[in-house]
């Protein structure tokens, strides 16, 4: 592939490092990500029906989606220390076009499968590689990354999800199930010209590096940490009937993984920068209670909505709209002016206040009153922001994609942890009952993450 000229931050030294040619790319694939995680929840049914197969069979296609992403943000971010970000990120794009003719053109059930475990290995490889890319622009540059450069990351990786809802509903009722995953086809196709354009190419790697991929890729790591994290995701989506062997194996993958790469010349997690770096961790915690409390109630009120209060899914997708546009403003504000202590307390405390509105909610509560509650839980950008600018300050500059790949892996840790209290708090059905249980979740998941960062010192204020 011939690559179309691109400015590098040196080149340019009278004009914006971060100007919409570099940044547009890197938050249209980030986008990816979450916006294929919620898209597919209104083409289920439709799938079930077209490919004879039953609820239980169809929800596997989100499943394999939060796998393979949990694993493969950190291995992606590995392989653009070797490879070079702007290799890994188009190589990821190219996967993404794979699945997407895969699972457009699907006979059989098995192909969306294969079509959905694609899209998570590549739409992984953009947000960290997006992120060390903003690092090496920012070194390049010998500046600072602009706090508003790093709160549209956020959007675009994070509260993106919340779109897919609706779009998804739109393609698949405008067109078919098959929408949802022929969309990626033009999409990667167009990120991948738009990345030609405006980012720089990576520097050459030297010549004593070619040739020891493989080892410098840390292969037993790599499979013990997806052994570990596979295990610890399933044993998370079942704690309504748990199965505590897989608990067990956890623990001891998680123990032979920190043992190797203790010893590792080039180890997929440097485990001892990880030890020695107490508020990096914190943050990690930090990131998957936000994005439980968050998958909880968005995924919890949907079903809600649709069991107990008996809407359509096209009227939800409506309903939860608000929600997502006041998250994007709300992200907005918050970045530009560098806030990053108090948005994470106020973001606490608000997931806090929108569980104890979910008590007083009925199936006979105003749609009105519904949609100001969206507002409560659109508060949690407030964390997602916040942790997104304490993991850029925390994180090692050589490390800085790995980092941020095992911070997404904590992210869909809390999404499907959420599950399991989804099933706690509703039973066999959504009623108003299993709400307020939900809700009681809520609140204390909200008070947690306050009182997390009320004791965490190390957290800044804002951003310098």
């Amino acid at each position: 592939m011939t690559d179309i000229p691109a400015e590098s931050a040196a080149s340019i030294p009278n004009r914006k490092p971060f100007n919409w040619r570099f940044v547009t790319p890197l938050m249209v694939g980030s986008a990816l990500n979450p916006i294929n995680s919620s898209m597919l929840a209104t083409a289920l049914v439709g799938i079930g029906t077209d490919l004879q197969v039953g609820p239980g069979t169809t929800t596997l296609l989100i499943s394999v989606l939060y796998l393979s992403s949990a694993v493969a943000q950190p291995t992606m971010g590995k392989i653009s220390t070797i490879l070079g970000p702007r290799r890994t990120f188009l190589s990821g794009l190219v996967i993404l076009f794979v699945a997407g003719v895969i699972g457009a053109f699907a006979p059989a059930f098995g192909f969306l499968l294969v079509s959905r475990a694609l899209i998570g290995i590549g739409t992984s490889a953009c947000y960290p590689t997006a992120m060390a890319l903003i690092r090496q622009r920012a070194d390049e540059a010998k500046t600072g990354v602009p706090t508003s450069v790093l709160g549209n990351l956020t959007i675009a990786a994070q509260i993106t999800a919340t779109f897919g809802f609706p779009l998804g509903g739109i393609l698949v009722g405008a067109f078919s199930w098959r929408a949802i995953f022929a969309v990626n086809i033009p999409v990667a196709i167009i990120t991948v010209l738009l990345t030609l354009w405006g980012v720089p190419k990576d520097p050459p790697r030297a010549e004593s590096e070619r040739g020891h991929v493989l080892r410098a890729l840390d292969l037993p790591g790599i499979v013990l940490f997806a052994a570990a994290i596979v295990s610890l995701l399933i044993f998370l989506s079942s704690l309504a009937a748990p199965v505590w062997w897989l608990a067990g194996l956890f623990v001891a993958l998680l123990a032979a993984l920190i043992l190797w790469e203790r010893r590792a010349s080039r180890p997929l997690i440097d485990v001892r920068m990880l030890a020695a770096n107490g508020p990096l961790q914190r943050t990690y915690i930090r990131s998957g209670l936000v994005s439980l409390a968050n998958y909880a109630a968005l995924n919890g009120l949907s079903q809600w909505l649709e069991q107990g209060r008996g809407l359509n899914a096209w009227t939800v997708g409506l309903i939860l709209i608000p929600l997502a546009g006041f998250a994007a403003v709300l992200s907005r504000i918050v970045s530009r002016r560098g806030w990053i202590r108090w948005p994470l307390i106020v973001g606490g405390l608000a997931q806090a206040v929108a569980g104890l509105a979910m008590l007083a909610i009925t199936h006979e509560t105003s749609i009105l009153v519904l949609v100001g509650m969206t507002f409560l839980l659109s508060c949690y950008a407030l964390g997602t922001v916040g942790n997104q600018a304490t993991l850029y300050l925390q994180a090692p500059r050589d490390e800085v994609a790995v980092a941020s790949g095992l911070f997404r892996t904590f992210n869909y840790m809390g999404a499907i942890f959420s599950s399991s209290l989804i099933a706690i708090s509703y039973g066999a059905k959504a009623t108003d009952a299993g709400l307020h249980n939900l809700g009681l979740g809520m609140v204390g998941i909200g008070v947690v993450i306050a009182l997390f960062v009320v004791f965490d010192r190390s957290i800044p204020t804002r951003a310098n």
